[in-house]
C-alpha cells in the first residue's frame, strides 16, 4: 500500500533548471542626472481605513513587466478618542509604523520590525509632525501604517548588500509622500502637504568625478558617497526633516547646501503629483458619476 503522507520523487532521472544570472550592472538611468522617476500615487484604496493611498515609482531600466521600482501603501487609523487610563495630552499623539512586507526585499524580511525599520519610523513620525496641526484633537492618537510592498531594489545586482543601505532613503521620500497624501485622504488638518526628496553624490566609474543627481538609483552607479533624503513643505517654505547619510570630500565647503538643494528640487517634484491626485480625489468626490 502506498504512503499517502510521502510525497515521491520521479522514478527516473531529472535534471534541475537552470536560470541565466545576468550579472551586469544596470547603466545609470537615461532620463538625465536631475530629473526625477515617474510617480503613481492613488488615495482611498483601502474603504475600511479613515484615510489611505498607494504610491508606485517608475524604474526606467527594468525589464520587469510592471516596470516599477518601489510599492507602497498607507493606511490612517483615526484621530480616535485614547483610553481613559491614558494621560491628557493637549494634542494628537502621533504613531508610525513602517514595515516591510516578507517579499519586499531579495533577502526575506522577518514578522518583526528591525532597526532599519524602526529608523525609518522615527523619521516619518518627525516629517509629518510639523504639517499637522496637531492642537485640534486634545487627549486624541492618529496611527500611519506604511507597509513596503516592493523596496527600491535591483535584486539582481551583485552588490545587494551594498545597495540595501541607500535604498533606504528613497523608501523614506516614498514613505512622506504616501503618508502625505494619506493624511490628507483622512481629512486631518495640515498646515500644508508634505513631499520627500532625495539626493545624492555618486560616481559613474571609477574615474570619474562625484557628482550631485536627484533621485538616484543607486544600482545604477559605481559609488554612492553620500545622500540626503529632505521632508518639504512647498507653500510654507520649511523643511521638517533632513536625514543625511554619507560623508562629503572636504574639498567643497557648499557640497552639503547644493544636496540639499537638490532634494528641494525632487521634493517640489514629488509635491505636483502629491497635489493632482488629490485634485483628481476631490472632483471624483463631487462628481461620483
Amino acid at each position: 500500500m502506498a504512503d499517502r503522507r510521502r510525497i515521491n520523487g520521479p522514478v527516473g532521472q531529472t535534471a534541475p533548471p537552470v536560470y541565466a544570472d545576468s550579472q551586469t550592472k544596470r547603466v545609470a538611468k537615461q532620463l538625465g542626472d536631475n530629473t526625477t522617476r515617474k510617480i503613481f500615487l492613488k488615495t482611498g484604496v483601502t474603504p475600511s481605513a479613515s484615510g489611505s493611498a498607494y504610491l508606485e515609482v517608475e524604474d526606467p531600466n527594468s525589464d520587469r513587466p510592471s516596470g516599477t521600482s518601489l510599492k507602497l501603501t498607507c493606511t490612517i487609523h483615526g484621530p480616535r478618542a485614547l483610553p481613559r487610563s491614558a494621560p491628557f495630552s493637549p494634542h494628537v499623539i502621533l504613531t508610525t509604523h513602517v514595515k516591510y512586507a516578507p517579499f519586499a526585499t531579495r533577502q526575506r524580511r522577518g514578522y518583526l520590525r528591525d532597526s532599519s525599520e524602526r529608523d525609518l519610523g522615527v523619521h516619518l513620525e518627525t516629517a509629518l509632525r510639523g504639517a499637522i496641526i496637531a492642537d485640534r484633537w486634545p487627549k486624541s492618537g492618529v496611527d500611519i501604517i506604511v507597509t513596503v510592498i516592493e523596496g527600491d531594489q535591483n535584486r539582481d545586482s551583485p552588490e545587494y548588500e551594498r545597495d540595501e543601505s541607500w535604498d533606504m532613503m528613497n523608501v523614506l521620500s516614498g514613505c512622506i509622500t504616501v503618508a502625505s497624501a494619506a493624511i490628507a485622504d483622512a481629512g486631518i488638518d495640515c498646515v500644508d502637504t508634505v513631499a520627500g526628496g532625495v539626493a545624492a553624490l555618486v560616481a559613474k566609474d571609477a574615474k570619474s568625478q562625484p557628482f550631485i543627481v536627484l533621485d538616484p538609483d543607486v544600482a545604477g552607479y559605481h559609488r554612492i558617497f553620500a545622500a540626503c533624503c529632505v521632508a518639504y513643505l512647498p507653500i510654507r517654505d520649511e523643511v521638517t526633516n533632513i536625514w543625511f547619510k554619507g560623508q562629503l570630500p572636504g574639498a567643497d565647503a557648499m557640497m552639503y547646501s547644493k544636496m540639499v538643494e537638490k532634494s528641494l528640487v525632487a521634493c517640489r517634484n514629488a509635491n505636483r503629483v502629491l497635489v493632482q491626485s488629490l485634485n483628481e480625489t476631490a472632483r471624483q468626490g463631487q462628481n461620483p458619476s
